[in-house]
């Protein structure tokens, strides 16, 4: 595994990740386009290090303080990568939109809401689990 050298709050990341499902279960309602043009811009600030200008994570940031949710250092290059995942879905989902493919975009933002709820919900985060397992192939191939 790679040694730990970024860490971030997990009280913030699950924040973030519920006002993304906001933002999803908006669209999946209203099937305004605008919903998924908000997270992609998001999810490509935090997935290619420009989280501090994310103004989900901001959001989130400013209700864990005013909540007083306590601070748990989570190991960020997992999250990253989920956050490049939910990047691309919502890529997807964008395209999709805008080209009239309205089921096809449906479907991917009932995976991505799926996605956000077990993390902002569970604390489980399905991206970081595929991380990991390409973390540990990877480190096994190496070895061979």
């Amino acid at each position: 595994m790679p040694q730990q050298t970024t860490t971030s709050n997990e009280s913030k990341i699950r924040l973030t990740a519920f006002f993304a499902l906001v933002l999803i279960v908006a669209y999946l309602i209203t099937g305004f386009g605008v919903f998924p043009l908000i997270l992609l811009a998001d999810f490509a600030l935090r997935a290619f290090n420009k989280a501090p200008y994310s103004p989900l994570a901001f959001l989130a940031g400013k209700t864990a303080t005013a909540l007083k949710l306590p601070a748990k250092p989570v190991y960020m290059p997992p999250k990253r990568f989920a956050a490049r995942v939910g990047f691309v879905f919502c890529l997807a989902i964008t395209i999709l939109h805008f080209i009239d493919m309205e089921i096809s975009a449906t479907l991917l933002g009932f995976v991505i809401g799926s996605f956000a709820a077990l993390e902002s919900l569970a604390g489980f985060c399905a991206g970081c689990y595929v991380y990991n397992a390409w973390a540990r192939l990877r480190a096994h191939m190496k070895q061979s």
